[in-house]
């Protein structure tokens, strides 16, 4: 039990509270040597060193999870880059995961850096007891209006994503958690290679772009057509591909983005799964 103190070395009394026992303090911790004190303490009489707090001690970062760090560098082909700031508007790769589950009801993902730490969450918010029946007996909840939160790594709400019932292409509406709008990101096409267009104050800001025709790989551009970031879909495994609705993707962001562009950019990764995997569900 060792401390710092100014307290010179003497008897006090017994710090552990034992009657009218005093214990040796040598100057810098307290001493196995008791005996019994022979007087009554006065008002006067010396006060025992005080223990002082203890420092805070900073948890050390988990290791790195080899599986992340597989799925980031050998599936998505993403060379390893420095640290961030460790959230997801400073980080330059996300991971986003979603949760395997054999009957989609909600969706729901995990978010991650690119050694696996996770940083924040995404869950779908307001759906009725109907609406989850309906998803559950089929494909027709494609059609209707789905709402989710990105939230960080303490569970904070940091964008919200409606995608408005809709027939054919998809609109997904970006705001922040108080109502304010960021943007939107609007389907272009339906046949060929899908195209979005983010949009602020109706001014065309950027673009995603599919690379292929099956619209799982996008890059994502900016007003002048320059690539700023790049969604890939890795593989979830045999096992969750033929038996689960999970689907697995890598955002990578090239440098530091402006608003509102980063929270579109962001937002991306959900957007295009909400909106073209359950477009390719087909009527159930």
């Amino acid at each position: 039990m060792t401390t710092q103190s100014n307290t010179s070395a003497g008897w006090y009394p017994d710090p552990q509270g034992a009657p009218q026992t005093l214990r040796y303090w040598d100057g810098a911790q307290w001493t196995q040597h008791t005996h019994a004190d022979q007087q009554q303490p006065s008002a006067a009489a010396q006060q025992p060193p005080q223990q002082q707090p203890m420092q805070h001690v900073p948890q050390q970062p988990a290791a790195p999870d080899p599986r992340v760090q597989r799925q980031v560098q050998q599936q998505a082909g993403v060379a390893p880059s420095g640290p961030g700031g460790g959230s997801l508007f400073t980080e330059p790769v996300l991971v986003v995961n979603q949760k395997a589950k054999l009957i989609e009801l909600t969706n729901e993902y995990t978010v991650m850096d690119q050694n696996g730490n996770q940083i924040g969450s995404v869950t779908e918010v307001g759906q009725s007891a109907l609406k989850k029946a309906v998803r559950f007996v089929s494909s027709l909840d494609q059609f209707m209006t789905h709402r989710l939160e990105i939230r960080d790594a303490h569970g904070q709400p940091q964008l919200v994503l409606t995608r408005p019932a809709k027939v054919f292409k998809s609109r997904v509406i970006v705001s922040r958690p108080d109502g304010s709008p960021v943007g939107e990101i609007v389907q272009q096409n339906m046949i060929g290679k899908i195209n979005f267009a983010l949009v602020v104050n109706d001014q065309q800001v950027g673009a995603i772009k599919a690379e292929n025709w099956r619209a799982w790989n996008f890059a994502i551009v900016d007003h002048a057509g320059n690539e700023v970031a790049r969604i890939t879909k890795t593989w979830e495994g045999l096992a969750k591909t033929m038996f689960t609705t999970a689907d697995n993707y890598v955002l990578q962001i090239h440098y530091q983005l402006p608003e509102p562009l980063l929270s579109l950019v962001v937002a991306t990764a959900l957007t295009v799964d909400t909106a073209l995997k359950q477009d390719s569900r087909g009527l159930g």
